[in-house]
Parts: structure tokens; C-alpha cells; sequence
């Protein structure tokens, strides 16, 4: 598989593991974890060619690492950013004073307003660094960066989660903690 078939499988992933396993007739268990063998079965079926090593080179190759095996490799799961009702088992935890959250310049009226909010997703995703953020929000046109004020936000009875590929995570951002840079 080239590049452009990686990523195309990739996205594919995306979708089935954190939107629409029902897409490929997939099952997922209470904390979005899918079964290899039926993940590999039910791709192959709907047209994907795809063997476990293949698999296994997505996950280790995706550049935001996206997804995880379990200990022994049987079961799957994206990490974050999921739209299905699911339980990833994230315990709470101290976050760092400054979080950045990168979006398009589109939505920047939106969010002064009402703050960050979730939508149809589990949680908000922070960065820790400013480049992550600038490259999160090109994805949605020319990107703005906010600068969350996580610390005060956790002083104030905020929960903050941190997902296994190092993506923070939050419910919502109040107006008060956003500052634009």
C-alpha cells in the first residue's frame, strides 16, 4: 500500500471506529473497543483489503495515533474523538496551566459567544503546544488559536482528561477562559 492508501484507510478507520461501525455491520463493546478479527472480516467484506498487518501498520504509522490495540492485540479502538456513546474509562487529571484549542477563523464569532462546546462529540481536544493547534485548525480554513486558561478552569470544578495519544480533553470552555491569540 502506498501513502494515499494508508491515509485513505486511515480516515475509513475514523469513521468506523469513532462515528459509524453500523457502515461495515461492525459491533463495538461499551468502551469502543471492536474485535481484530471481525474489524479485518467485515473491511474485507465491504470491499477494503486489509489483513492484520496491515492493520497493524496504520495504527502504528498514524501520525496523530489515533487508535490502540489492547495488550494482546484482539481488540481496537480510537482513542478520542468520538460521536457514538461510549465510556473510553478516563480518569480525571490535573492539567497543565495553558491548553491550545486551534479552529477555523470561521467560527471565532461563535465561540467568543458561547465559549467552546463539545457539539456532537465526546469532549473538546486541546493541544499543549501552539503548532498542534495551528495544524488542528487548517483543517477547518485559515486557523485561530485560543490559549485555554486550563489551570483556573480545573480551580473553578472543570474535569480534564488526557486520551493515550497525549490529547487533552475537557466538556465544554466558558468565554471566561478563552483568550485569542
Amino acid at each position: 500500500m502506498n501513502e494515499k492508501q494508508y491515509t485513505k484507510l486511515s480516515k475509513f478507520l475514523s469513521l468506523i471506529l469513532r462515528h459509524q461501525p453500523e457502515v461495515i455491520g461492525l459491533s463495538l463493546n461499551s468502551n469502543g473497543w471492536a474485535d481484530v478479527n471481525e474489524l479485518i472480516s467485515k473491511l474485507t467484506s465491504s470491499g477494503k483489503q486489509i489483513d492484520f498487518e496491515t492493520l497493524e501498520n496504520v495504527v502504528e504509522t498514524d501520525n496523530k495515533k489515533r487508535y490502540r490495540f489492547n495488550d494482546d492485540k484482539s481488540k481496537i479502538r480510537a482513542n478520542q474523538g468520538h460521536s457514538l456513546n461510549i465510556d473510553l474509562g478516563y480518569e480525571p487529571k490535573v492539567p497543565p496551566r495553558i491548553l491550545y484549542h486551534g479552529t477555523g477563523q470561521k467560527y471565532e464569532d461563535s465561540i467568543l459567544k458561547t465559549g467552546i462546546e463539545k457539539r456532537d462529540r465526546h469532549h473538546v481536544h486541546l493541544s499543549t503546544d501552539i503548532e498542534t493547534a495551528k495544524n488542528v485548525g487548517q483543517r477547518h480554513g485559515k486557523p485561530i488559536i485560543f490559549e485555554i486558561l486550563a489551570e483556573a478552569m480545573y480551580n473553578d470544578g472543570y474535569e480534564f482528561f488526557v486520551s493515550e495519544n497525549g490529547v487533552w480533553l475537557t466538556h465544554n470552555i466558558p468565554v471566561k477562559y478563552l483568550r485569542k491569540i
